[in-house]
Order: structure tokens, then sequence, then C-alpha cells
């Protein structure tokens, strides 16, 4: 024989009501987590273009690639060789340096794939 109070009816619903906020919340919690991670990398991928591109070719050329990786140039520094840029992928901003190097034009005829 079985013996219900009334007083124990449906004790578990407000458990598992919490239980499914609290997933909620940490899912919800992951994603943004999530987002805030791509970004940066993102981020960090259109810095580092764009600090090429502005090292061979000007601030017009980093801010070209940085939008072409969907990002936005937020500053641009050149001195001399080196270039510094910083982008802008949602909240993540991302700095990169790059330094342009000049090599000297190659004179007389390519050397042979024979090696002669």
């Amino acid at each position: 024989m079985r013996v219900v109070v009334d007083g124990d009816r449906g004790q578990v619903i407000p458990l598992v009501a919490v239980a499914l906020v609290a997933a909620g919340a940490l899912l919800w919690l992951l994603a943004a987590l999530g987002a805030v991670v791509v970004d940066q990398a993102r981020a960090r991928s259109a810095a580092d273009a764009a600090a090429l591109a502005g090292a061979a070719e000007g601030r017009e050329a980093a801010a070209a690639v940085a939008e072409a990786n969907g990002a936005r140039l937020e500053a641009f520094e050149a001195d001399g060789t080196d270039t510094q840029v910083w982008v802008r992928v949602g909240r993540a901003v991302a700095r990169a340096r790059a330094t342009r190097r000049f090599e000297p034009a190659a004179t007389g005829s390519p050397p042979s794939a024979l090696g002669g």
C-alpha cells in the first residue's frame, strides 16, 4: 500500500525548472564566449594581412585588405620600413606589425634549373 501525502506532490517541478533555466543560461554563455573567440581569431588574421598589405602598398591597401577580411582598420602607423595596424572585428581589436624589406634587383640571367 502506498501512502501519498498531499504536500509532497509536484516538488520535482521547481527543480526541473531551475535546471532548465541554468542549462539555458550556460548554453547562452558558451555561445557568447564562442563568438568572442571567433572575433578575436578573425581580428588577428585581418590585422596580419592588413599589416603586410600596408607595409607593401600603404594605408589604403591595408584598409582594403582589412575590409576584405571582415574587419575595420582602426589605426595605421608607418615609420620608415615598419608598419603597425590596429583592426576591429566586433568587439575584438588586434594589432600587427610588418616590416618592408628591399631585395636587390637581380642582375644577369636567372640561374638555370639544371645547375648550369
